[in-house]
């Protein structure tokens, strides 16, 4: 489970980036000065993403960018800053930051550029294969039995989303909230429909109906038979 570090001295304002990253599967992590992002960073491993705020109450935070960089040189840095001019949003990206975002902010918009943060970070994980099936996060791109799979975005992204967390069962509202961020607009008729389209292109066996729940991807819809040939 990827890990975010939350630096923020407003507490509620940390309350609130915890509720939507958490919708994300994220371990969240806090920190409200300088000095306790220090000790969470010395104690724990493996955070992905720092969600920073610059002016903390023992420091600016642009000043801390390059050490926090130069010890951890793989983790992602998303500042998050009342400061909205140029000429800062400059500074922190040329300090060390991935990604700036100025405030006051979308929760949603958060929660998509860290995801869009761990996907570039993750190249590792950009593929997955499931017998004849790969599929490519960060290139969009859908192949099976070695010949491209024409899907729009927000069929991809659906299936995407499915195939990575294939453990779990997802609602429509959930589906939703991660694809759409909650647009209201959205029913679950439109989730049916996309689900619809994805199989008649990749086989409906793959995505499996929860009844009076929702949706599951079916990561073992490949198999072999004791002849060794091939299911599907």
């Amino acid at each position: 489970m990827p890990k975010v570090l939350i630096v923020e001295d407003d507490e509620d304002i940390r309350d609130i980036l915890k509720t939507y990253l958490r919708l994300e599967d994220l371990q969240i992590l806090e920190a409200g000065t300088l000095s306790q992002m220090r000790n969470v960073l010395n104690k724990e491993s493996n955070i992905d993403i720092i969600l920073l705020d610059l002016m903390l109450p023992d420091g600016n935070a642009v000043d801390e960018l390059p050490k926090v960089r130069a010890l951890n040189r793989e983790i992602g840095i998303i500042i998050i800053s009342a400061k909205n001019t140029d000429g800062e949003k400059i500074l922190g990206i040329e300090s060390g930051a991935d990604d700036y975002i100025t405030k006051p902010f979308n929760p949603r918009e958060v929660t998509a550029r860290v995801r869009a943060l761990l996907k570039r970070l993750k190249k590792s994980e950009s593929k997955m294969i499931f017998g004849p099936m790969e599929i490519y996060s960060n290139n969009y791109l859908v192949t099976y039995k070695g010949k491209n799979i024409e899907l729009t975005s927000k069929e991809f992204e659906i299936l995407d989303l499915l195939a990575r967390n294939s453990e779990k069962v997802y609602t429509r509202e959930e589906i939703i909230d991660k694809i759409w961020f909650g647009d209201e607009f959205i029913t679950d008729r439109v989730i049916d429909v996309h689900i619809s389209m994805i199989r008649s292109k990749i086989g409906k066996e793959w995505i499996k109906t929860i009844r009076n729940v929702g949706y599951k991807f079916n990561k073992n819809a490949y198999a072999v038979d004791n002849n060794g040939e091939n299911k599907i």
